[in-house]
Formats: structure tokens, C-alpha cells, sequence
């Protein structure tokens, strides 16, 4: 009948759910599943009109898509799956842990123009000061897996102090110190050598705060020299060389998958 409308759905403020069958996600998690960006970053291009379904363009970052079947494109061209990729970089110190910086500053990626790294993303960050182990991958669930509080993987890195290190010292940031309002604390810390100023210690965390270290030492008066992050759960920085790139075996990224499990069912 001319002039009848629709009813229209109330506005919830909630997703509404996936249809039955298939492996779906929204189109936004669904570019970030296949490996082709961030969700954050593909949730700009469907909004600017970049992304087809099919062949029509879909500007709803929760539209449900079907990953199996669906012609999903971005700037015409067809996204697919990616291959896994797991890298780790020897960090040096003086690059800042972004793709672009508008300051012009040298990036981690610098290190990886040998590389196709279109798709490839940081796994956390060390700041510009910081050197050592960092992972890269296009494998965005297994990354905010790494990254989640609640399967946080533990990291440890070698410090280097303008202190000599004291049973104190070190027991305090075990206990926990105060700085800017929050509560810092380290899993494990012990000292490793020292000189006639200066000391390193390892400091092993299981969460990720900016800045962590430096703000508990700060807390206590103390410098940090240097900081090396020098593992990741069991994958181990060795003796890759600064600035050198190499991928991550079948059996490191199985043993990260194991670390991430078991804090999930613990």
C-alpha cells in the first residue's frame, strides 16, 4: 500500500547478531582477520567509502560478512588471506616504534625496507630510548592476544642503573612503588652485574604500563641508563644483531600460542 512504511528497528546501541553459519565477522574485523590491517585502520577505510562487498560498496563497519564466501575489495582490489607472518627486530636505540612520524624521526620499519611489510604491525612498543627485542605480525587476533592484560606474556629486560643495586631496591619493585598516582610493580627482578657506579639488573614484567621501568626506578631516585628488552615468554633476543630481522620459527610462535592459553585457562 502506497505510503506504508517499514517499521524501523529501535536503536539499541547494541551489534546485532551474526547470521547462522559460516565463519562471519564484521567487515571491519573481518579486513584485521584476513591480515590486511588493523581494525582501527579498516574501520577508516570502510567509512570513506574504500571497501566493496560484492561489488557494492559498504560503508557500516559492523556489517556481518561471511569470511569464506564473501568478494570483500578495497580500492578495487580483492583482499585474501595473508600469510602468516612472525618476525622479530633487535631494536636499536633512537628509532621510535611507529610507521610514519611526523617529526621525521627514523622508525622501526626503517629496518624492514627489505621486506614487504604493508600489512605488518608492531607487537607493543619500546620507546625511542628503549633497544631489544620486538615482534612484528600481520596476525592481528594472535597480537592483541600478546598484548591482553589478562594473557599478558611475561618480558624480560636488562637494565642498566646509575645506582649500585641494593636487596631494598630491588625488593621494592617486586613490592610495588608508587609513581604519578599508580601502582608499578615487577614479577621478578635480581641483579645481574655491576660496576663502580652502575649496575644492571634483569626486571621480568607481566604487565604492559608506559614507561614501566623507568617510572619504578624514577620512584627511587635512580637513572636508567640503558634497557634491553631481551625476551618475550620463551622467545629470546640472542644474538641477533642490532637492526637485524629474522622470522620467528614454527616452535617460538607455538610456544607464545601455549603461554597465551595457559594464562587464558589459568
Amino acid at each position: 500500500m502506497k505510503g506504508t512504511r517499514k517499521p524501523q528497528t529501535p536503536k539499541t546501541g547494541r551489534k546485532p547478531a551474526p547470521p547462522a553459519g559460516g565463519k562471519r565477522a564484521t567487515l571491519a574485523r573481518a579486513l584485521s582477520k584476513l591480515g590486511f590491517c588493523s581494525r582501527t585502520q579498516a574501520e577508516a577505510l570502510v567509512r570513506e567509502g574504500r571497501v566493496t562487498v560484492g561489488g557494492r560498496i559498504v560503508t557500516d563497519t559492523e556489517a556481518w560478512v561471511d569470511l569464506s564466501a564473501a568478494a570483500i575489495a578495497v580500492d578495487g582490489k580483492r583482499v585474501a588471506a595473508q600469510e602468516r607472518v612472525y618476525l622479530m627486530l633487535n631494536k636499536p636505540r633512537g628509532l621510535v616504534t611507529t610507521r610514519h612520524d611526523p617529526e621525521g624521526r627514523p622508525t622501526v620499519f626503517d629496518c624492514l625496507k627489505h621486506l614487504d611489510h604493508a600489512h605488518l604491525s608492531p607487537v607493543g612498543r619500546l620507546d625511542k630510548a628503549s633497544e631489544g627485542l620486538l615482534l612484528f605480525t600481520n596476525d592481528t587476533e594472535f597480537a592483541q592476544a600478546l598484548l591482553d592484560p589478562e594473557t599478558h606474556v611475561a618480558k624480560t629486560y636488562h637494565v642498566q642503573m646509575d645506582h649500585k643495586a641494593t636487596p631494598d631496591m630491588l625488593d621494592a619493585m617486586v613490592r610495588g612503588v608508587e609513581h604519578d598516582g599508580e601502582r608499578l610493580r615487577a614479577t621478578q627482578v635480581r641483579a645481574v652485574r655491576e660496576g663502580d657506579r652502575n649496575s644492571w639488573v634483569e626486571v621480568v614484567l607481566d604487565e604492559g604500563r608506559n614507561r614501566q621501568i623507568r617510572r619504578m626506578l624514577e620512584a627511587q631516585g635512580i637513572a636508567c641508563l640503558r634497557l634491553v628488552r631481551v625476551s618475550i615468554g620463551d622467545v629470546v633476543l640472542g644474538d641477533l644483531e642490532k637492526g637485524a630481522v629474522r622470522a620467528l620459527t614454527d616452535e617460538e610462535v607455538a610456544g607464545l600460542r601455549r603461554r597465551i592459553a595457559a594464562r587464558r585457562a589459568g
